[in-house]
């Protein structure tokens, strides 16, 4: 066995186990809210379009910003849940984790002390992240557009 290789106790496998799974909801979460947030995009689209009611379309844009954040909420938790798992591996060395010890309280943008990792631990880095920025924003510049499309159309 190298210097580099660790052999884990029953006890650290559980915990990394444990932690996996959580990462693993946060992940699902994160996925399922984008569904949503394309889903109420897509019925208010549809809405608009059989109505012609302009106020459905601009409505749209209360939920997306919602499911961004929220969105967002669970890509930062699931960072932080990434950092107890890299420190109890081994591979950072942020905080010492004792076993079945989850301490996300630690993994924040001032609780690391390096300040170029800690960012990641930022709600607004992870809201303006790419994974995360990309759908929104987009969905955002969609509605604000079909806005203004159908405003010169009929002359506001």
């Amino acid at each position: 066995m190298s210097d580099k290789e660790k052999k884990f106790s029953e006890n650290e496998l559980k915990h990394l186990e444990f932690i996996q799974n959580v990462i693993t909801r946060m992940n699902t979460n994160s996925f399922h809210i984008k569904g949503m947030a394309i889903a109420v995009f897509t019925a208010l689209v549809a809405i608009f379009i059989s109505t012609s009611n302009m106020l459905f379309i601009f409505i749209g844009v209360i939920p997306t910003l919602l499911f961004w954040g929220l969105d967002a909420y669970y890509l930062l938790l699931e960072r932080r849940f990434r950092g107890v798992y890299n420190d109890v591996v081994g591979i950072t060395n942020f905080f010492v984790v004792k076993n079945f010890d989850m301490p996300l309280h630690n993994y924040t943008k001032k609780g690391v002390k390096d300040k170029e990792k800690g960012k990641t631990f930022s709600y607004l880095y992870v809201l303006f992240s790419k994974t995360i920025y990309t759908l929104y924003l987009s969905i955002v510049i969609v509605i604000c557009l079909s806005f203004l499309l159908n405003c010169f159309s009929k002359t506001c």
